[in-house]
């Protein structure tokens, strides 16, 4: 059981968990999920975190991710989830929640980024790698040889006049009703900027979406390459559980 972890992906819309097997980064049995409680306050979200761990029978430690910037066990920022999570001790709080067990907590993105350079496409582990999550709104993570410069959170950079997230994120394709040639083209947009703000050797596009990236990767246009995440989103749990595993604590 040594290798044997349990992650948690807290998201805008869904609370997602799964024993992972950290030798090859495969799900053990089902993956859980219930709907993200509405308002995603810290003790609904955490009450939340505790059901997955009781369908699951599972009492070891556990790493669970947040669409928050994490610093000093602190969340800084509230992304897609109540604002009464800014300033919240998420070590306490899961603590509270879930007992005397190991947790460790992290932003949801650089756990799919930690998932994918461990787990992934090889170029995760190479050079300078921009890994985005497309989703309720965009994550990201910056990867220099595999390793993470955390809590990145350039979803939020305003670009031509609108923050990214808002512009280009999954959710903006399904609320708008956008055709994937017109959303490919706000996404380009969007890795335009980074390119010319950041100049990554590469872009990794992951999140639900990222299944179907035959039909708006080849839309893209922007000079940086840019290639589809393997683990897509599984990526979130895995990372997490990786976490977990070995202790990580931004």
């Amino acid at each position: 059981m040594s290798n044997i972890s349990f992650g948690i992906d807290v998201g805008g819309s869904g609370i997602k968990g799964a024993k992972v097997d950290l030798a090859n980064g495969e799900f053990i049995g089902d993956r859980i999920k219930i709907l993200t409680p509405q308002p995603a306050t810290p003790d609904a979200v955490a009450e939340t975190v505790a059901e997955v761990l009781r369908q699951a029978e599972w009492d070891g430690p556990v790493g669970i991710t947040l669409p928050s910037v994490i610093r000093n066990h602190t969340a800084r920022s509230a992304a897609n989830i109540d604002p009464s999570w800014i300033g919240t001790d998420v070590t306490e709080l899961f603590h509270r929640h879930l007992g005397d067990r190991k947790v460790s907590v992290l932003n949801d993105a650089d756990a799919a980024g930690l998932a994918e350079a461990a787990y992934g496409t090889p170029e995760a582990r190479s050079g300078s790698v921009i890994f985005l999550t497309f989703g309720t709104g965009i994550g990201s993570a910056f990867l220099m040889d595999g390793n993470l410069f955390p809590n990145s959170e350039i979803g939020h950079l305003e670009v031509a006049g609108k923050e990214a997230e808002h512009r280009a994120s999954s959710a903006v394709k399904e609320r708008e009703g956008l055709s994937w040639k017109k959303w490919a083209k706000q996404v380009s947009k969007v890795l335009q900027t980074y390119e010319k703000l950041f100049s990554p050797s590469l872009f990794i596009v992951g999140g639900g979406i990222s299944r179907k990236h035959e039909k708006w990767v080849p839309l893209l246009s922007c000079d940086t390459p840019v290639i589809a995440a393997e683990l897509k989103n599984r990526a979130g749990i895995v990372g997490a559980a990786m976490a977990a595993h070995e202790d990580i604590q931004p």
